[in-house]
């Protein structure tokens, strides 16, 4: 994932609110969203070259996904896949904590990234480039760095987030899919300097990003409401301006209570 925007415990019916966008070289092969049939309960997209994936849950509750931390300089070509971290825990029964706890020792390993991980106890966002936390109830949102940094992309999306809750009192996949289309392209002077160029930075400035080569190629909704039913919703898009897929599963957490 690119841009990863979150309403964590805002609202009562909701506990988690996200909404995702995959960005990608277009010519890097991907499998939409699906249970996965060496993984039943898993629920994800799948990087056809490598096997991760970028975002999922689970019929048992366990959340995950990642962000690229943007940094050409310390890039290794050899690392392993930085969306095997969110298969493997999706895949695995340990809470967070102990999977971050495995995960510590070798995280340099990987190129830089920022983690999402959810399971009963709460939330987690770690990074091989940051501190460990447990965000607070509110809106959060992740680009290519740490949470919470303010990029435009990230104080932007968090900002139309709020006033979309405040405004339906309710989440609406559609009313999220139409946030994460946002092209709008923010003044040069706000743009992060992370070593790739004033011309990209410009290209990746937006929510929704368009260009010949990379863009976005998923937007994604995942709704966790308070009696436990997942209403995961994802578009596909190849490179035009129409998703030319729209998938959506609903289903309750396994153990939950109505």
């Amino acid at each position: 994932m690119c841009l990863i925007l979150f309403a964590w415990r805002v609202n009562e019916q909701f506990p988690l609110i996200l909404a995702a966008n995959r960005d990608e070289f277009t010519d890097r092969p991907a499998a939409a969203a699906a249970f996965w049939e060496d993984a039943p309960d898993v629920l994800a997209g799948r990087d056809r070259k490598r096997g991760g994936t970028w975002l999922g849950v689970t019929r048992t509750g366990r959340v995950a996904a990642v962000t690229n931390y943007r940094d050409p300089a310390s890039l290794k070509e050899d690392a392993p896949s930085r969306g095997e971290l969110v298969s493997d825990y999706l895949r695995s029964r340990e809470t967070a904590e102990t999977f971050l706890g495995r995960l510590e020792p070798r995280a340099h390993r990987y190129n830089g990234f920022t983690l999402l991980l959810g399971d009963a106890a709460g939330l987690l966002i770690c990074s091989n480039r940051g501190a460990t936390v447990r965000p607070a109830p509110g809106i959060h949102g992740m680009s290519n760095h740490l949470l919470d940094t303010p990029w435009p992309k990230v104080e932007e999306g968090k900002r139309a987030l709020a006033g979309l809750l405040a405004s339906t009192g309710g989440p609406s996949p559609e009313a999220l899919l139409a946030l994460l289309a946002s092209r709008s392209r923010p003044p040069d002077e706000l743009l992060p300097d992370t070593g790739v160029g004033l011309e990209w930075e410009r290209i990746l400035s937006p929510r929704f990003i368009a260009s010949p080569t990379y863009g976005t190629r998923c937007s994604t909704v995942l709704l966790v409401d308070r009696e436990g039913r997942v209403t995961f919703v994802e578009r596909v898009f190849d490179g035009g301006a129409e998703p030319w897929l729209t998938s959506r599963f609903d289903f309750r957490i396994a153990g939950v209570e109505p």
